[in-house]
């Protein structure tokens, strides 16, 4: 999910992790502005779909995200799968190996399923990792227990450029049997999510060589070697964008962008390193896949909310440093919203839970609010509270919720 530290959208191995996203028509940046580019020959997605438009039929959080009325906010939770479930940690005794569960069909989808059938959220995640598509376009990885995801070859010269290839969707098999699946399983109960890392934070993997926690290397190398930058971000831009649109044929309803380590950037920075990428993506999504929300999500935002905002995505997340109602009010009302409960209240007395819960849902206002927290959920998290946090959402009613709501509380 690309918070501070986690593994995966829907698990916590005590590792930093972030999404993927990418895009294909951003070998344009790295030419234009570097004149070096990374011979594509790309293997295209090979199914088309139609996507409609929005209906009466689809899910509640889809409806929010493209900001059409709903009676209630739709609630989910980033990680919302993971260590803190016993049923989870009692499967992964089993299968001790991250990746044969996060890629594999029938663990992926029994994973993902295990929020569902417990609490009943408004959307259901794909359990996977921003990572899981490295391989499929050229970069290898592994996972050990300490140090977490290790690239044994960063790419760091023009040389390691040429190990990359076009994504290889016939090597992803897994995701998409997995989300056509939980299609089935949840039907127009809730919304199918599927999620990748914007290309500066799986860059950061890549030339770093795995976690890090100051990213010398990679910022260093904006100055030293900007053209092998700029190659390796337009790369995973064109890739991260197939694979959007591969998850969305296969089922996924909406998008979800982690760019968790673009917080780590000065506002201009990464308006240089990172906007530009999740532009070309957003742009290239929009024209195969029109109907299909996309959220943005950075750990550490309230810099550069109006930033975010340009990039042209249907949602912001925010995370739970930034006052809702003040989110709202820098990005203005066409935009919708996501979040922002602090996790740590799911480990308060349920009624401060319920206070919190309320105060965020007045502050969002009635439309265009998606209920999250502002980062994933925390190991150890009571599932209690995890269930009461649904519990108390479903129970929302805008209609009668907010007429307690004094004029200037109310955000619209």
């Amino acid at each position: 999910m690309g918070l501070s530290a986690p593994a995966s959208v829907n698990s916590s191995l005590g590792w930093k992790s972030s999404s993927l996203f990418v895009r294909s028509g951003a070998t344009s940046i790295s030419t234009a502005l570097t004149g070096f580019s990374v011979p594509s020959k790309r293997k295209c997605p090979h199914r088309k779909v139609s996507v409609t438009c929005s209906s009466s039929s689809d899910p509640l959080l889809v409806k929010a995200a493209r900001g059409d009325p709903v009676s209630r906010p739709p609630a989910w939770m980033m990680r919302q799968a993971g260590r803190y479930m016993a049923v989870y940690r009692k499967l992964a005794e089993k299968y001790p190996s991250f990746r044969e569960r996060s890629e594999t069909t029938d663990l992926i989808v029994e994973i993902s399923l295990q929020p569902w059938e417990a609490f009943r959220p408004d959307g259901v995640i794909i359990f996977s990792d921003i990572l899981t598509p490295l391989p499929a376009f050229g970069v290898p990885f592994d996972i050990e227990d300490v140090r977490g995801p290790v690239i044994q070859s960063p790419i760091v010269s023009e040389e390691g450029l040429k190990t990359l290839h076009p994504i290889d969707l016939d090597k992803l098999q897994f995701v998409g049997e997995s989300l056509k699946i939980l299609r089935r399983e949840v039907g127009g109960h809730a919304a199918v999510l599927g999620f990748v890392g914007a290309p500066w934070t799986i860059a950061t993997y890549i030339v770093e060589g795995g976690s890090t926690s100051t990213y010398t290397k990679i910022k260093s190398m904006c100055h030293t070697s900007p053209h092998v930058l700029r190659a390796l971000l337009s790369h995973l831009t064109q890739a991260i964008s197939d694979y959007i649109v591969f998850q969305v044929e296969a089922g996924a309803h909406c998008i979800q962008i982690f760019d968790s380590w673009g917080g780590q950037l000065p506002p201009a920075m990464w308006d240089s390193w990172s906007k530009p990428y999740i532009q070309e993506i957003v742009t290239s999504v929009r024209k195969r896949c029109p109907k299909t929300p996309l959220v943005l999500y950075i750990n550490g935002n309230g810099g550069i909310l109006e930033r975010m905002k340009g990039t042209g995505v249907d949602v912001i997340g925010l995370d739970w440093t930034v006052d809702i109602a003040d989110g709202r009010k820098r990005l203005g009302s066409e935009i919708s919203v996501q979040g922002n409960v602090d996790p740590a209240y799911l480990f308060s007395p349920l009624p401060s839970l319920t206070e919190e819960i309320q105060r965020v849902v007045r502050s969002a206002g009635p439309r265009g609010h998606i209920l999250n927290l502002g980062h994933g959920v925390l190991v150890r998290t009571p599932e209690e509270a995890v269930k009461h946090f649904f519990e108390v959402a479903r129970s929302l009613n805008y209609d009668t919720f907010l007429e307690t709501q004094t004029p200037r509380e109310l955000v619209v």
